[in-house]
């Protein structure tokens, strides 16, 4: 049995772990899209969009039926981020649209306020995703967890 003499601080207190969730089900409600959160520590590789895309597919993302998943991605301690869009909402929102979204989480973590900027940011892709798959009652149903998910 192994342990550790040293316990690791959680990335996110239990408040704003709340607020994050709570942006993504508040987007969701609007839309037939799923934002899913993934947080680590250190990203493997020096392009952050590499270890999006690998997580992307880890979390099956691709799966949704309108190809509408959108996933953000932080790497806390190496400060490294990446937002990929699915094909089905990247082809309509354009990469105008993730860069301006880029640039909004920044200006959070510039000041050190993680949690805010991934919720603002969570709060624009769900009016997008808003725009283009407006949800519908009869036939939506959530296809990812809405949780966060934190790696190593």
């Amino acid at each position: 049995m192994a342990f550790s003499l040293f316990k690791r601080k959680p990335l996110f207190d239990e408040a704003q772990q709340q607020h994050i969730v709570t942006a993504i089900q508040s987007a969701e409600k609007c839309t037939s899209g799923e934002i899913r959160v993934y947080v680590e520590r250190h990203c493997r590789y020096v392009d952050p969009r590499d270890r999006a895309t690998e997580v992307f597919a880890a979390l099956k993302m691709e799966n949704t039926v309108a190809r509408n998943g959108v996933l953000v991605y932080v790497a806390i301690k190496d400060r490294q981020l990446a937002i990929l869009g699915d094909r089905g909402i990247h082809q309509l929102v354009g990469q105008d649209f993730w860069n301006q979204e880029v640039r909004t989480i920044l200006a959070h973590f510039n000041k050190a306020d993680y949690a805010a900027g991934i919720a603002a940011v969570v709060t624009d892709i769900g009016h997008a995703l808003e725009r283009h798959f407006p949800y519908d009652r009869a036939t939506d149903i959530n296809q990812l967890p809405d949780d966060i998910v934190f790696g190593r």
